[in-house]
């Protein structure tokens, strides 16, 4: 098998690519370079620049590398972002799509795993998110992850397509320090910016119906994430024609006061939180159910939190050393 990773010089792709050739797999990225870096592709696969949105180009990568299987990550995914800029986040992540699945099924490609998000749930009031808790995103990028799972579905049902959506929870963690994530985006990063300037780290709201006031989300360590789209991908091969919506997380949920206690204590300060309002939208309380991941993909997340903090403050210090010295 030769799967063909869209974002794969991503923060997250990047580690899809390594575990795929890990197990054996053969691996193509392509990647337009917007936020992915050349130099994590690893060396020996190939690397095509291009746009999603670019039907001919991907046309020709699926042809020129014998495509047989598609890993798509590439995507806008800045909630806040998404709500300055609705019409650039559906055309980059529907549009996009749709253009890949022509060119995927115009070259009889059989297999394609689609990274979705837990945004798409919006705000579930339950202790434990299983795949048929109703979807209501709550933003643009919520919604174009839902609206792209629906295209995946919609098309391997009428092309004989096999697919897979994985829901991913919240993503931290690094497989090695030059793999680390780059972005400030996300909550761990966050606090690791904060505190490299002897700032403390914001509490988005102490309020919430939560033990401690504070919102409670369920972290996945992204070497464990690339392992499921491993197993997702194998799946799909040794069972054709099969159509998978999974949720891909611990099951285990982690306040963001614990969390900031935490990182405080793997980066040796000693900083605590000062509380700002809350973000609208902020749901209480989003952890995962990954039962049905288990059953399906013969998958479990190995990483404790412990181990995505210490593995990406890794990373951080390697991109800032000043914050090792403080």
């Amino acid at each position: 098998m030769t799967w063909l990773i869209t974002g794969g010089a991503g923060y997250i792709g990047a580690h899809v690519v390594r575990a795929m050739t890990a197990a054996g797999e053969g691996a193509v990225v392509y990647d337009d370079l917007s936020t992915g870096i050349a130099e994590r592709v690893p060396d020996g696969v190939p690397l095509v620049v291009g746009s999603t949105l670019d039907g001919e180009r991907v046309a020709r990568a699926l042809a020129d590398h014998g495509i047989t299987g598609v890993v798509h990550l590439a995507a806008k995914k800045q909630v806040g972002e998404s709500v300055e800029q609705p019409l650039r986040y559906y055309r980059e992540n529907v549009e996009g799509l749709r253009v890949l699945l022509d060119a995927v099924t115009g070259a009889g490609v059989g297999a394609f795993v689609f990274s979705s998000s837990a945004a798409v749930y919006g705000m579930p009031d339950v202790d434990l998110v299983t795949e048929e808790t109703p979807c209501v995103p709550l933003s643009p990028y919520g919604e174009t992850k839902l609206a792209g799972e629906w295209l995946v579905r919609a098309t391997g049902r009428a092309a004989g397509l096999s697919t897979a959506c994985l829901r991913y929870f919240n993503v931290a963690g690094a497989a090695a320090p030059d793999l680390a994530d780059v972005g400030v985006f996300n909550l761990v990063p966050m606090v690791f910016e904060r505190l490299t300037h002897s700032a403390p780290p914001h509490v988005f709201g102490d309020d919430y119906p939560t033990p401690d006031g504070t919102c409670v989300r369920d972290y996945i360590h992204v070497v464990d994430l690339a392992e499921a789209h491993v197993a997702a991908a194998r799946t799909l091969i040794s069972s054709p024609g099969r159509a998978l919506t999974l949720n891909i997380g611990r099951g285990e949920g982690v306040s963001v006061r614990e969390m900031i206690d935490r990182i405080n204590a793997v980066t040796g300060h000693d900083l605590p939180p000062e509380v700002a309002p809350r973000r609208p939208g902020d749901p209480a309380r989003v952890v995962a159910s990954a039962e049905r991941a288990a059953a399906e993909l013969g998958w479990k997340a190995r990483h404790d939190v412990q181990d995505m903090i210490t593995s990406a403050w890794q990373g951080w210090v390697r991109l800032h050393p000043e914050a090792a010295r403080r």
